[in-house]
């Protein structure tokens, strides 16, 4: 009987130890997983490098800026003004806070429209050739 004993204490523990790690990995994917806001501007603080975000479907955000945060149709972190209408910023969680990935002026769809290259042809679509012809 003292083998039986011996595998089925094992085998709890294996599955304790397993079911701790699986859930450990489920947080750690969970907070690390990058989520997306889009909304106004409700304020800035340029000390902090911070700027608040009211999402109509979540709420006001306060989101934290980082030297390698990207920017898209927006002057970097200066380009930012109270007001501004349509910013998305695609964030991550980190330390408690909201740290931005990306940041820039959502155009309502794949084809924000206009120059979407600065007159270079990357046969992207969008207005590369005067014509509107991107052929």
């Amino acid at each position: 009987m003292k083998p039986i004993r011996f595998i089925a204490a094992t085998a709890a523990a294996l599955a304790a130890v397993s079911a701790t790690v699986a859930v450990a990995a489920t947080e750690q994917t969970g907070s690390a997983s990058a989520r997306q806001f889009e909304g106004k501007v409700v304020s800035i603080n340029r000390d902090a490098r911070t700027f608040g975000l009211s999402d109509a479907e979540r709420g006001t955000v306060r989101i934290k800026v980082t030297r390698s945060t990207r920017f898209e149709r927006i002057d970097g972190f200066a380009g930012l003004k109270v007001d501004a209408r349509r910013i998305e910023a695609t964030v991550k969680r980190k330390s408690g806070a909201w740290v931005a990935l990306a940041v820039e002026r959502s155009g309502g769809g794949g084809d924000h429209g206009g120059d979407d290259d600065r007159g270079r042809d990357d046969n992207r679509g969008g207005d590369d050739n005067p014509s509107g012809d991107d052929g």
